[in-house]
């Protein structure tokens, strides 16, 4: 009898269960008929592992006072198993970083893409190549936006528009290739996952005619737990059919368990290891809560709730409520952390909300008040591109103000280039314009520039020379061609109008040849070690030197090397600056005197006494600048600068004075003639 009542136990519990299961496929065909792609699991799915442990009382489910928050991690993790039961190496997807797309630019994207498709598993990558794809595109249209502005500015019709954007077509490549094996890969998953469907069905159907068959319990024991490894190694399905399937299994064998009461023996067995396997589920779940990072802990919540609901069997009744109890109550403390996570992320996303609102006015105020300058304008294109980096470097925000926060950012950025380019169109044309007034100089240059009217030419090419300066920028592609033929017509003319003077002026092309060979002398002397003699060879060399008249304009530098050499010798001979300026004045004076010009020496007195009220004020404003650094040492630089020149300024301004003493002594030294001649006259 206990066998017969067994038997209709079975069938009960058979129909009990198909009564469930058409409820939970009425409930995902109506899911599917409302739209929502994410139903591809039903709510049968978040049945808690309580209703595959018991009979028909359901204890160990989420009582339904429990709060929302409890049940919502309890479907987060049956729907990410339900996932990964479609690939074991799914739950790889967690392990892969997911950057901050947002901060990255388009060449980075497609190069994070790139790493993507080429190092991991096609099936795990899906959010990350999802949400590369969302940012590139939006990306680009923004880029492209801009590049049709300018387009247009330019003088393009917005219908003839074409980009060919490298990036972009690197971009398609990688996702073309990324489509190409994500297809290939589930063309081949959906063969094998319903191959392994239907082993899971044949399992089911063995485990039920293990309670209709007669024979040793023992033997129908082992067949028993052959059947549970063969279910651990079938393989995985599909995640629409998981549930369903697991909860069918599950309930076959509490009806074995049932039937094993017949052999208490061999059942409590069994619920013995099953409950030394929960618990130790139990303790690696508590353990999780001291786990600092939060995502691999809750990733091996997830996996330690598939080993409990797939791999382990129940446990007897007095056991079940409470385990679940302990297990359940690990599970919330992980979701508590995670609530308290998420809060505080929210906080960061809300603060980089006001960080973005903050750079969008900053871009705004910028176009607000677009420079009508160029240089100014360029420094403000600087900001705005600043600004733009910040934006993308400031982090996430909360996604329901994600969309609108990327308009209005987008929509200020596209103000200011829309003045930008205004200006520069303007620009364009005043530049075009002082191009045309430029060509016409450059014409009256290239007319003039062989003219023999000299007088006539020169007025007019210095003409065209000043009105040249007054002109603004012209095109940068024409600015050096048209300054660059300008210059050359110019340089042509008064090139021929110095020839024409230089062959007019057979003295000073004689006096440069007079000074060539006096300056050659000069490098080839040679100190013979007796001051005397040499100073007067070096007065020789000054005398001959002065001899000499002007040079021709080009040629005046020549001068300049003969004092250079002039100067080197007498650091040799130890004399000062000073001493060789006055050596070197000594000739001028000679020639004050022989000349007896009166207002020569006038102009020369008014010229030294210049430079010396020069040399005065210079050595005041050097003094009153050194008493700035009143409390700086004298080894400070700036001191030392300071002090420095005002030495230089001293020895000037002595130097000078010695020449004013030998001008006074030159002119009492004439007075005195005049006088005495006027004496004999009487």
């Amino acid at each position: 009898m206990p066998f017969v009542w067994l038997l209709v136990y079975y069938r009960y519990k058979e129909i009990q269960i198909h009564i469930i299961m058409l409820e939970d496929s009425k409930e995902e065909l109506q899911n599917n008929v409302g739209g929502d792609e994410n139903s591809e699991t039903t709510d049968a799915k978040t049945v808690s592992e309580k209703s595959t442990e018991i009979e028909s009382n359901n204890s160990e489910e989420i009582s339904s006072n429990d709060k929302q928050g409890d049940k919502e991690i309890l479907d987060e993790i049956e729907e990410t198993n339900a996932e990964d039961a479609e690939d074991n190496d799914n739950h790889q997807r967690h392990e892969i970083p997911l950057l901050d797309y947002h901060a990255m630019s388009m060449e980075n994207l497609v190069g994070e893409l790139q790493r993507l498709v080429k190092n991991e598993k096609v099936q795990a990558i899906k959010k990350h190549v999802d949400g590369i794809k969302y940012e590139f595109d939006l990306k680009f249209q923004e880029f492209l936006e801009h590049k049709k502005e300018e387009f247009i500015t330019n003088g393009g019709n917005e219908i003839d528009f074409r980009y060919n954007s490298v990036t972009k077509r690197q971009f398609n490549e990688v996702y073309s290739d990324y489509r190409e094996k994500r297809d290939a890969y589930y063309k081949n998953l959906e063969q094998n996952l319903q191959s392994n469907l239907e082993k899971r069905i044949q399992i089911i159907e063995e485990l039920k005619g293990l309670v209709n068959v007669e024979e040793d319990i023992n033997t129908t024991y082992k067949n028993f737990k052959d059947l549970q490894e063969n279910w651990r190694n079938a393989g995985p399905i599909p995640r629409t059919e998981y549930n369903n399937v697991w909860r069918t299994y599950h309930h076959h064998i509490e009806i074995f368990y049932d039937f094993l009461h017949l052999n208490r023996e061999l059942r409590d067995l069994d619920f013995k290891h099953n409950l030394e396997e929960k618990l130790k589920l139990i303790v690696r779940a508590n353990a999780l809560a001291n786990e600092p990072d939060l995502n691999k802990a809750f990733r091996e919540l997830q996996t330690l709730h598939k080993i409990w609901k797939e791999d382990i069997g129940p446990v007897g009744k007095k056991h079940r409520e409470q385990i679940w109890e302990e297990f359940s109550n690990a599970t919330k403390v992980l979701h508590q952390r995670r609530q308290d996570y998420y809060k505080e992320l929210d906080k960061v996303y809300e603060v980089n909300l006001e960080k973005k609102h903050k750079i969008i006015s900053q871009i705004k105020e910028i176009a607000e008040n677009t420079s009508s300058n160029h240089k100014e304008l360029q420094k403000q294109i600087k900001q705005i591109e600043a600004l733009r980096e910040e934006f993308f470097k400031a982090g996430k925000v909360p996604q329901k103000y994600n969309e609108q926060t990327w308009a209005t950012f987008k929509d200020a950025v596209k103000t200011f280039n829309k003045s930008k380019n205004a200006f520069y169109k303007n620009l364009k044309r005043e530049q075009q314009d002082n191009l045309d007034k430029k060509r016409a100089l450059l014409d009256i240059a290239l007319k003039t520039k062989d003219s023999e009217d000299w007088d006539i030419a020169t007025k007019e090419m210095k003409r065209i020379q000043g009105e040249w300066k007054t002109i603004g920028h012209v095109p940068r592609k024409y600015s050096d061609k048209i300054w660059n033929e300008f210059k050359s017509a110019c340089n042509h003319y008064f090139d021929r109008l110095h020839s024409l003077k230089n062959q007019s002026s057979k003295e000073e092309l004689e006096n440069l040849e007079h000074k060539t060979a006096c300056l050659n002398k000069l490098k080839e002397f040679q100190l013979s070690g007796d001051r005397s003699k040499d100073l007067a060879e070096i007065k020789g060399f000054i005398n001959e030197w002065k001899k000499y008249g002007h040079v021709p304009f080009k040629k005046k530098n020549i001068n300049n090397k003969f004092n250079t050499i002039l100067d080197a010798i007498f650091r040799k001979l130890d004399i000062s600056k000073q001493e060789s300026e006055l050596l070197k004045y000594g000739d001028k004076i000679q020639k004050l005197s022989a000349s007896d010009n009166e207002n020569a020496i006038y102009k020369e007195r008014l010229f030294i006494r210049r430079k010396i009220d020069e040399s005065k004020n210079e050595i005041r404003q050097l003094e009153n600048n050194l008493q700035f650094f009143s409390n700086a040492s004298e080894d400070n630089p700036l001191v030392k600068n300071v002090l420095k020149n005002i030495n230089n300024q001293k020895e000037s301004l002595n130097t000078w004075k010695a020449k004013l003493k030998k001008l006074n002594i030159l002119e009492n030294s004439i007075n005195k003639e005049d006088e005495n001649t006027s004496n004999e006259e009487e």
